[in-house]
Order: structure tokens, then sequence, then C-alpha cells
């Protein structure tokens, strides 16, 4: 018996701001393999979370096996489009969603964890952060803030989070983060720059994995996952129609659950997967191993 143990680890999930997306299906898991988790939410996201925690409106969603729920240690502010404080304008910062947080930026997440729970106080880090303005946009007709903030959002995030956190993780530390399948092969309508970010940070992902295993021994991979309905991925329009797709041709012709992108990053975190950094592994149902659709009625 091989057991994904993470007893008296402690992450941290970066993009938690409701029960349905990956985020929240990860900090599950990582609590059920023993670890203590803390969240980081977006600033205009944070109210309307944590508020609904409170009042236990994700408790359904939050159980764990032997009656136990998912609880968060702490729950931060992030916006990970911000380093520092001096990188946020004034319109910004009179916003009253973000008035309200003395500290949100990467920067200033990386103090918080050390103020609450010490110089090393991190195991585990998991970015589950994307966001592109113009996704609905074809590459073509996209503009060149929306490609940029598509890129600062969803994938140079990650390299920021590396940089100010992994000096906080612990011996084993392992950093992860999520990707799609239009990071290496044509969508369709996710646009906006959105498959140059998603392709962007599974490069970076290689590069991390070499210069901050080097620098601090800690372990850096990629999750690409199978569509699913998160908030998120409801903005293209089209995310039934991948589901779908995926349900349809697949190795597997089933769509994916998010708690299957929660077992992967509990082993990835575990030290069962010791000996595996700088790589993209795959939950889509073996979807990216097929070069045309074929369907369950098709010959085999």
């Amino acid at each position: 018996m091989l057991p994904i143990d993470l007893s008296g680890k402690r992450a941290l999930v970066a993009g938690v701001a409701d029960d349905r997306g990956f985020g929240f299906a990860v900090a599950k898991s990582l609590a059920e393999a023993g670890a203590s988790v803390c969240a980081a939410t977006w600033p205009p996201a944070y109210f309307s979370f944590t508020t609904m925690w409170k009042r236990g409106k994700f408790r359904t969603s939050s159980q764990l096996s032997g009656g136990r729920e998912l609880a968060f240690e702490r729950i931060y502010a992030l916006d990970a489009l911000y380093d520092q404080r001096q990188d946020v304008s004034e319109e910004v910062l009179n916003d009253r969603r973000y008035r309200e947080h003395a500290r949100f930026t990467i920067a200033e997440l990386a103090q918080s964890l050390q103020d609450d729970f010490g110089a090393t106080p991190l195991d585990i880090v998991v970015h589950c952060m994307a966001n592109g303005p113009e996704v609905t946009k074809p590459l073509l007709d996209t503009s060149r803030q929306g490609y940029l903030a598509a890129l600062s959002a969803s994938s140079y995030s990650f390299v920021s989070l590396v940089q100010r956190l992994a000096p906080q993780m612990r011996a084993g530390g392992s950093f992860l983060c999520m990707s799609f399948i239009a990071a290496s092969r044509v969508v369709p309508g996710y646009g906006g720059g959105m498959s140059s970010a998603k392709a962007a940070l599974e490069s970076d992902t290689r590069v991390l994995a070499f210069e901050a295993g080097r620098r601090f021994g800690v372990r850096v991979n990629c999750i690409s996952a199978g569509p699913w309905a998160s908030r998120a991925a409801s903005a293209t329009g089209f995310i039934d129609a991948m589901i779908d797709h995926v349900a349809k041709h697949s190795p597997i012709p089933k769509p994916i659950e998010a708690a299957d992108v929660g077992a992967m990053a509990a082993f990835l975190a575990s030290p069962l997967a010791k000996a595996i950094t700088g790589s993209t592994v795959y939950v889509d149902s073996g979807s990216h191993a097929m070069g045309i659709g074929f369907s369950q009625s098709e010959p085999a």
C-alpha cells in the first residue's frame, strides 16, 4: 500500500473563489491527504466567497472522508497582476473591493504568510489562476493590451509566485500550476492570447523546475486538465461543447471530474512524486493523445 500522506504539510492554493473550480477540488484533495490548507482569493470575489464560507454555503461540497470537512487555515486576498504595492494604480487602490485589504499583492502575500506562520511556512503552492479579458476574441482580433494581460495574469503570475515563495518553502517543496490542451493544440474559440499564456506556462514550468530546483531544492510541475465547467471556463461560451467532445472522442470516453485533478495534485505534491519535476501531466481522459475524433459507435 502506498498512501498519499501529506500530514504536517502546509499548502497554499491560489485561485479559490467558489466550490466549482479546480482550486477548490485541489484544496479538498490536499486536505483529504492530511495537509493544512490556506487559500488565496481575488479581491473582487473575496467578500462574497468568505461570506458564503462563513455561512456554511459550501458545507456539502466541503465534505471529506470520516465526517471531516475542508477547513482553511487562512483565506488571503491576492491579485496576482501585482507583484508589489508600488505596482498598483491609484484607481485600483481606491476601488472599494480593494480598500478593505491592507495586503493583496504577491509580495504582500509572502509577507503575510511569514507573519502568520514563520520564516519557512510552506510545503506546497498551487497556482489555479487564469484570466484573459479578451478570451472570446480570435487571436487575430486580440489587442496587444488584451494579449499581454492574459500572459500577465495567467502565466507570469506563476513565475512571480515561485520567485517570492520558493525561499519560504521547506525541504521537498512542490509548486503546481494548471494548463489546458490549447497550449499545444488549436482550440477554436479559446482566444485573447490565452492559448499563448498556457504555452508560456508550460514552458516556464520546465525552466522554473531547473532554476528553482537548483537554487531552492523545490519541484515544479504542471497539470493539463481536460475541460471543466468552472466559472472562468464558462466565460468562453463553448465549454459544454468541449466537455461533450471529450466524452465522445477520448480513449476513456467520459468527461473528467474536478476530483481527478485534485487527486493528481495531491500525488504530485507528495513524496511519492519526489523524482518528478518539470513535467506537464495530462488529466483529460487521454484526449490529448487523439489526432482525430473517434466516437464509441465507430469500429476500433
